[in-house]
């Protein structure tokens, strides 16, 4: 059965194997602002591939960088966004990004 193009088999999995992040823009940043900030991401999706979500959805050309940022901190590329759902999300369940074309916060390890 499909939902708008969308099979219903893929959205029951999501909502029992997708992680709920909230996409905020960094205050200062001069990036585009995103138009969706909730969105259900697929447990095994990397961060490189949720970049890759982003960077689509403000429309942002490939010359252009962009960095992601949980608790001020850049996560690995490779990371799968499961692992840091598990070690950062809120006590409101969700996972909280900000994105940023600088590297504004400056701390590019992983706590």
């Amino acid at each position: 059965m499909y939902i708008g193009g969308i099979s219903l088999v893929i959205v029951l999995n999501c909502l029992s194997m997708c992680l709920k992040v909230i996409v905020e823009k960094a205050e200062r940043s001069d990036i585009p602002s995103i138009d969706k900030k909730k969105y259900l991401v697929p447990a095994d999706l990397t961060v490189g591939q949720f970049v890759y979500v982003i960077r689509k959805r403000i429309k942002l050309s490939a010359e252009k960088a962009i960095f992601i940022f949980v608790d001020n901190v850049l996560p690995p590329t490779g990371a799968i966004m499961s692992a840091i759902y598990d070690e950062k999300k809120d006590e409101d369940g969700f996972l909280y990004v900000t994105y940023s074309g600088e590297n504004t916060f400056g701390d590019l390890t992983s706590h």
